[in-house]
């Protein structure tokens, strides 16, 4: 990309995409690191996960703290603001204003979602300690730790390829990179037939293999993707690593059995997934909820 530069900038945002794929796989690294997977070491792990997040530019012990938060409490109603995409239900949409619905109406809109929602991510919610929970105070200062080593590893590359060299060809990798990681974990967690429910009716095994996708996508793009399209699986049990996760769903076929499995032109569809209908136990549309409050059905 770097050599690029002085051919055409397209070639450059060309490799820039490649590049953002190979940033998936780092990052499923860094991901595994920190559910304590991918080594059988602690400090192995740590040290991976650690050289990991400059690459991916979120920070590695911060994140894994809430991702594992996500993961043990996935698909609780109550708890949609840490490691999720906030969903309101049905009801929670019909009780608000019309400038609050007018809000999350833009919020949920894709290119919200998935272009800006991505770099507002980046910039704001893993730069900033957002997350207030007892016993987080080493958590963020180690936050706050990553943050400045890893503007003075960016300004040291600068300082040898230049300021404006190292924006054209960094930039564009690790904003692709966070669309991709975004819309990865909206799929695996959006589709039609989800799972939701309040913490007193809430079940593990219904939110890992119902809540979760299973996202069958062509070989070369589920090794890029570090194999995280056998999402319910890796929900069931986060020890498993993502080396082992295919091996895992041949030698046990009925974790297949239930999921929802779903290719990548299926999943365009689930962009027009904004609310959970509670009542019927599945994701709908604006234009679903608008047609039932005509009728008198919400």
């Amino acid at each position: 990309m770097y050599f690029s530069l002085s051919w055409s900038y397209w070639i450059t945002l060309g490799l820039a995409v490649i590049n953002a794929f190979f940033l998936v796989r780092i990052f499923i690294i860094q991901h595994d690191c920190g559910h304590q997977s991918f080594l059988k070491k602690r400090k192995l792990n740590d040290a991976i996960g650690l050289v990991c997040s400059f690459f991916s530019a979120i920070p590695y012990e911060y994140w894994s703290r809430s991702h594992s938060f996500h993961h043990a409490h996935c698909g609780q109603l109550e708890v949609r603001d840490i490691g999720d995409i906030n969903t309101l239900t049905v009801k929670e949409y019909k009780e608000l204003s019309f400038g609050k619905r007018l809000g999350y109406r833009i919020f949920r809109n894709p290119l919200i979602l998935f272009v800006f929602g991505p770099i507002y991510y980046l910039l704001v919610n893993v730069r900033f300690p957002l997350i207030d929970l007892k016993g987080w105070k080493k958590i963020k200062w180690s936050q706050f730790y990553n943050n400045v080593y890893l503007l003075l590893i960016y300004t040291l590359v600068a300082f040898i390829v230049g300021w404006q060299k190292f924006f054209l060809v960094h930039i564009p990798i690790v904003v692709i990179f966070s669309i991709i990681a975004i819309w990865f974990f909206y799929v695996q967690h959006q589709h039609e037939h989800t799972y939701k429910q309040w913490k007193e009716n809430w079940e593990y095994l219904f939110s890992s293999i119902k809540g979760s996708t299973y996202y069958k996508l062509p070989r070369v793009f589920q090794w890029l993707t570090g194999n995280i399209g056998l999402h319910h699986i890796h929900h069931l049990s986060s020890k498993i690593p993502n080396y082992h996760l295919t091996e895992c769903a041949k030698e046990n076929p009925i974790l297949n059995k239930y999921v929802t499995t779903v290719g990548f032109f299926d999943s365009l569809s689930f962009i027009f997934h904004h609310l959970w209908d509670e009542e019927n136990q599945k994701m709908i549309s604006f234009w679903k909820f608008n047609r039932m409050e005509r009728a008198g059905l919400v």
